[in-house]
């Protein structure tokens, strides 16, 4: 290949980069992204970054002695493949012709529709998503976050930390109910309570109130939560929409391998917008996590530069950690699906245990609060188990 194009400079497709570089590949390299900046880390942008105690210096995902020797097309978006021509389409009007294309392009987060214009509602998704919340948050007042997530989570914690005012709108009747379970979702959900935070489950929003700036979420039971800050975490879809046509296929993001491979040869996908398939289970998952974003492009690169000759193997477990009101939350596998959950260690009230899920006797899954060093051996030995 004389010329491999990554679409997507967030920490996937830097990622990906590496390991060609890593596997030997000398050629052009051309690293495409839609925002201006650099590569970045996420995770803190909704805890450490959002509290003001790091800067955006320390987001920088790449290091100091780091040299690619890439051409970098940041601030512009991909809007096209042309799978005969091996291009991909730019929005400023230029074409980056490729020999190979790596697929890196993430997810946005959704939005509540009618709110554009209305001043004081946020996303939080990129850095400049946090800047503008940053700023808001510094001001103090009510806040309120539809979505009891992971994201929304963290943000309530951190808002919490701040002094804010704190109110979390939830339209299951559990948060966390699907990566966790019911039990545990309860669980996790109770650290709201613990901490001076309003949880309101099972109500939906039916919108928001205020004319130029929003002073309220409307629920859809009739209530009305004073609001002078709203932070919509909701979720988020696949940014896979300017490959309609391409001859990718597409299936709740770009539906691949369990090696990154798609359906065009000389294409692979990694990171929040990969939907890769999971040998251990026979279905598609989209792993919207920092690890898979970190691991996962070295197995799809390795396909890459091999033009699809190697053997695909089984991707890792999911892992992904939360901090939250100084908690420390880390869960690695798949809970859907298990029989059985039970504390294996220390006591759910105390917010310090650790928890196994089984299916038919074989754990699937782990989740510890504040129990670091066992949950290691956990997740070390559940990766055996599954490669």
């Amino acid at each position: 290949m004389r010329t491999v194009a990554v679409v997507g400079a967030s920490l996937a497709g830097l990622s990906a980069a590496r390991s060609l570089r890593n596997r030997g590949y000398d050629g052009r390299l051309v690293v495409i992204g839609d925002e201006a900046h650099r590569p970045y880390d996420r995770p803190p942008l909704s805890k450490e970054f959002l509290a003001g105690a790091i800067g955006e210096a320390d987001l920088a995902l790449e290091r100091d002695d780091e040299e690619l020797a890439a051409e970098w097309v940041l601030g512009v978006r991909a809007t096209g493949l042309d799978s005969t021509e091996r291009a991909i389409r730019l929005a400023d009007g230029r074409e980056v012709r490729a020999d190979g294309v790596v697929i890196a392009t993430g997810a946005a987060a959704r939005t509540l529709p009618g709110t554009e214009g209305l001043a004081g509602v946020h996303v939080l998704r990129t850095l400049d998503d946090a800047r503008a919340l940053r700023d808001e948050l510094a001001r103090g007042g009510r806040l309120v976050v539809i979505g009891g997530g992971f994201i929304g989570a963290e943000v309530a914690s951190t808002a919490r930390a701040l002094g804010l005012d704190v109110t979390v709108v939830e339209a299951a009747p559990t948060p966390l109910a699907g990566p966790l379970g019911e039990a545990m979702g309860r669980v996790l959900s109770g650290l709201h309570a613990d901490h001076g935070v309003r949880l309101l489950c099972g109500a939906g929003v039916k919108g928001l109130g205020g004319e130029r700036r929003v002073d309220s979420v409307l629920l859809e039971d009739g209530r009305g939560v004073p609001a002078d800050i709203v932070v919509v975490g909701v979720g988020a879809r696949p940014c896979v929409d300017w490959l309609q046509g391409s001859g990718v296929a597409l299936d709740n993001g770009v539906k691949c391998g369990a090696d990154g491979r798609t359906s065009l040869a000389g294409v692979v996908a990694v990171g929040d917008c990969a939907n890769w398939y999971d040998p251990r289970v026979g279905i598609h998952r989209r792993v919207e996590h920092w690890t898979g974003a970190l691991e996962r492009p070295d197995a799809a690169v390795a396909t890459l530069l091999a033009h699809g000759a190697t053997a695909p193997g089984t991707p890792r477990p999911p892992y992904f950690w939360s901090d939250q009101y100084g908690v420390k939350i880390q869960f690695v596998g798949h809970a859907a699906g298990a029989d059985s959950v039970t504390v294996e260690e220390g006591a759910t009230e105390d917010r310090s245990f650790l928890a196994v899920y089984r299916r038919a006797g074989r754990p699937v899954a782990v989740l510890g609060m504040n129990q670091p060093r066992l949950f290691t051996r956990w997740r070390k030995q559940l990766a055996t188990e599954a490669s």
